[in-house]
């Protein structure tokens, strides 16, 4: 973990296969050490190792995971936003938005960003300096 403040914790990650399953075990970690409910958490791995996995295959840079919660109102992931819940960032160097599209029954990929969408309350992408972050929100229980 590169950098832990409370509710926030962010790691960076090289550009190679193995660091989907350092990502999954690092988000997994910390959410048990927040105490967050398993199903919030096991989304969160899920969606995190396809968000990370989406980076790999396109990005030869560093790879960057964050999570905050609850992240407060105006700080949510889109300027000026009202948000509340896990928000869950993963960056890469590449400042292509990621496309989403529409997998078939017998394609071996394309489900990652459905899969965010349907499972996540929101999410999106922004451009920064140094290329993209695509980010999503799961509410917290309670």
């Amino acid at each position: 973990m590169t950098d832990t403040e409370g509710d926030c914790a962010e790691w960076s990650f090289p550009a190679v296969p193995g660091s989907v399953r350092s990502a999954r075990h690092a988000v997994r970690d910390a959410l048990h050490q927040w105490g967050f409910d398993a199903t919030v958490g096991d989304v969160a791995v899920l969606l995190v190792s396809e968000l990370v996995t989406n980076s790999l295959r396109h990005a030869s840079g560093p790879i960057g995971v964050r999570l905050r919660w609850p992240h407060p109102d105006g700080e949510g992931p889109e300027p000026g936003a009202e948000a509340r819940g896990l928000l869950v960032e993963v960056s890469d160097p590449v400042p292509d938005p990621p496309t989403e599209r529409t997998a078939g029954p017998e394609d071996e990929g394309g489900r990652g960003l459905q899969l965010v969408a349907c499972s996540a309350r929101r999410w999106g992408t922004r451009r920064g300096n140094g290329g993209k972050t695509v980010w999503f929100e799961l509410p917290l229980p309670g």
